[in-house]
């Protein structure tokens, strides 16, 4: 049986969408197609696209599907890009909403979810997960001192900032040097591991040969910006039989193809389908709860997408504990909870931040009352009086 691939374009109210559509199956694929091709039909013929719906939407828009062979890509995302929208996307407005896979393209996670429970030996509760603040500007010794902060108050993963690449003041293999004793002492204290998502930076051959030299070095996560470096990057990592860590997937630059009504990508599609089949293990996205403005659709489709291949949906951006509840309300216990200044900025210490955040979940847990007024003094009372609950 013939695998296809499927793609949803939208085209704005006045795009004759049909016409629009039949471009991309035939300007995608065969490059063009009349008359003079006949002799040779059957050996193109098969290469072709196909439209095989156009529909209004409600707002006047018009849906389109096209269906490609998948025989037209090697099975691999550059390639995948390349066909579906490629040219086209410079043709004027189109936006691709949804993209199906067969099941067995691309790349599934390593570990996903499921393998990061197991690494950490947490199964019951969601995961926590800080970020180092500041930024840019710390030591390696600073980072772990404060990696020792919360390591104590039973954080499950750190991550590097995404903006902090191999700079000379804190070099990432320092960085992982200064806080692998912190984890082992963790370890050694609690029986559970405690990973840190190590940020990558270079061109492509840097970034896999830091990748490798980490993990030799006991590294046990990392981090890529996946739209800055590209797809083929993370999928040569997920590929390396000697990366055997999780890879965490940061959605930078993710405004940039997503943000535009008419144009681009839609974020399921982006940070959802695109990342799962590349073999991310957890992606990060904006919350609808948080600082950035998140639809809730974009933020469901992303997570329906990651859950769909067993990748740990990881909502970010403004994540605190007064809003735990909400979050967990939506999600259940299949999540991983990542705050940057909600656990670093907390009044009483990142320590705080961390016991905050447990607090939240276990009261959660319990179907305990969360307003300000019934919580007892402590690091989530702190929080909430801090952050709010919103």
């Amino acid at each position: 049986m013939t695998a296809f691939i499927e793609v949803d374009y939208r085209f704005p109210a006045g795009v004759d969408a049909r016409s629009q559509a039949r471009a991309i199956a035939i300007g995608q694929t065969a490059g063009s197609w009349d008359a003079h091709f006949q002799h040779r039909e059957a050996q193109l013929r098969g290469h072709l696209g196909k439209v095989t719906a156009v529909t209004e939407l409600a707002d006047g828009c018009h849906q389109a599907t096209v269906r490609f062979p998948a025989a037209n890509v090697d099975g691999r995302l550059g390639s995948l890009l390349t066909m579906i929208f490629g040219k086209y996307s410079l043709a004027g407005p189109a936006k691709v909403t949804a993209i199906r896979l067969p099941e067995h393209f691309g790349r599934l996670p390593r570990f996903g979810l499921e393998g990061i429970r197991a690494r950490l030996g947490v199964q019951e509760r969601p995961l926590v997960m800080a970020i180092f603040k500041p930024a840019l500007g710390l030591t390696a010794g600073d980072h772990a001192e404060i990696l020792a902060k919360v390591a104590v108050a039973g954080l499950d993963i750190i991550k590097d900032d995404e903006i902090l690449p191999d700079l000379p003041m804190a070099a990432t293999l320092a960085r992982w040097e200064a806080c692998a004793p912190v984890i082992e002492a963790r370890r050694d204290q609690t029986g559970r591991d405690l990973l840190y998502a190590m940020n990558l930076s270079g061109d492509a051959r840097q970034v896999q040969t830091l990748a490798l030299q980490l993990v030799a070095a006991g590294a046990n996560a990392l981090l890529l910006n996946v739209l800055a470096y590209g797809f083929p990057v993370l999928e040569a990592l997920v590929a390396d039989p000697d990366i055997d860590v999780p890879i965490f997937a940061h959605p930078s630059l993710a405004g940039a193809w997503c943000g535009a009504p008419d144009y681009g990508f839609s974020y399921g599609a982006l940070l959802g389908t695109l990342m799962a089949y590349g073999g991310a293990d957890a992606v990060l996205y904006p919350t609808q709860y948080g600082s950035l403005p998140f639809a809730a659709a974009d933020e469901w489709a992303v997570v329906e997408a990651l859950r769909a291949r067993g990748v740990a949906p990881v909502p970010s951006s403004g994540v605190h504990p007064g809003m735990v509840g909400r979050i967990l309300d939506d999600y259940g216990a299949e999540v991983i909870l990542n705050a940057g200044t909600g656990i670093m900025d907390h009044p009483q210490g990142p320590a705080s931040g961390v016991l905050a955040f447990r607090e939240a979940i276990e009261r959660w847990q319990s179907a305990a009352p969360r307003a300000l007024e019934d919580l007892p003094a402590g690091p989530l009372r702190a929080a909430v009086e801090k952050w709010g609950q919103g």
